[in-house]
């Protein structure tokens, strides 16, 4: 029973980074904040989202993006507010375009260039002659009789 509450306590730890106190009274922007949230990375952890870290910084960038939702902004806008404010390093999705398009590409063309380069090489490699010669199978001979 007390494994069953840890776990569920561990569980429950994401929830404790938005404190009460930013929480909007309205459930639609407050909800719509959340989800947000959880697409904008925290500066500081690196790759937690400002929804799950408790890192000051974060908080203050939960706040900002609620007092962009409470002024009108539609969601696109408040995303687009927070990257033009800190750049695109706090999305944790990144757009596949522009100059973040040759770092979606560059993994997969760089394991098929690896891939290409070991085939090639498997392929040069000279055949192995496992075949004893006669002095080696008398050798051989010699030492089994032994």
């Amino acid at each position: 029973m007390i494994r069953l509450f840890m776990v569920l306590i561990l569980l429950a730890v994401p929830l404790w980074a938005v404190e009460p106190g930013e929480m909007l009274d309205d459930p639609v922007l407050e909800e719509r904040a959340r989800v947000l949230s959880q697409g904008l990375r925290c500066p500081v952890c690196r790759n937690e989202s400002i929804d799950e870290s408790n890192a000051t910084l974060a908080q203050e960038l939960r706040l900002v993006l609620r007092e962009r939702l409470v002024a009108g902004d539609t969601d696109q806008e408040a995303v687009d507010y927070m990257v033009a404010r800190y750049g695109e390093f706090v999305l944790l999705r990144p757009d596949a375009s522009g100059a973040n398009l040759i770092l979606w590409l560059a993994a997969p063309a760089l394991l098929l260039v690896a891939l290409g380069i070991g085939w090639a090489t498997i392929r040069r490699r000279a055949p192995v002659d496992d075949r004893l010669s006669d002095e080696e199978k008398a050798e051989l001979d010699k030492i089994l009789r032994s």
